[in-house]
């Protein structure tokens, strides 16, 4: 744990959490709305395969931007929780896994699996089930729309973010390293 809490990973913890945010506040309602949720944030959910402080930051970066949900009450506290348990997943395949596509693969499918299981809760605590039979028909309507909008974000838009990081990181982006300059046994 020495060195954990540098300037330079508190910044970029910063940053993650502000772009979380403004990502999320940029489209207005979409991000709210249950059957299709239109949160291209989520794609930086593929930061924890690279930087630790991106788990807290993801974890606070959420619950800033629930703020804003017509389900602040449940979808604060759960989707905040739901965000931290992926980001923290997600940082333990990084830590785990070698091999990059595998690496996005595995990790990726956290935040998808997770927000898709946990999120229609957060939506038929709040009434949600409206227009639907029974709670369990629209519990899984939602989790099919929530695992196909994740994967979108986490996947479409995160896997080139993973690129770019991957490759500024090897050019030794100084912003982008934790004061280590890429070789050949550290470079990601």
């Amino acid at each position: 744990m020495k060195n954990f809490f540098t300037t330079k990973r508190l910044c970029r913890a910063g940053i993650i959490a502000a772009l979380y945010v403004a990502l999320t506040y940029a489209f207005g309602p979409l991000p709210y709305i249950g059957i299709l949720q239109i949160r291209p944030a989520e794609a930086l959910t593929i930061l924890p395969l690279f930087f630790p402080e991106a788990v807290p930051a993801l974890w606070v970066g959420c619950m800033l931007a629930n703020l804003g949900s017509p389900f602040i009450m449940y979808d604060v506290p759960l989707g905040g929780l739901a965000t931290l348990v992926a980001a923290l997943c997600t940082y333990g395949a990084g830590r785990l896994i070698k091999n990059h596509v595998l690496k996005v693969a595995v990790g990726g499918l956290f935040p998808v699996l997770v927000n898709a299981f946990c999120i229609p809760f957060v939506i038929l605590l709040c009434g949600g089930a409206e227009g639907y039979e029974t709670a369990v028909i629209a519990y899984w309507s939602y989790f099919v729309s929530l695992l196909a909008t994740q994967a979108l974000w986490v996947y479409g838009l995160g896997i080139p973010l993973y690129i770019a990081v991957h490759r500024l990181r090897q050019k030794g982006v100084s912003v982008f390293l934790d004061g280590k300059k890429p070789t050949a046994d550290n470079a990601e």
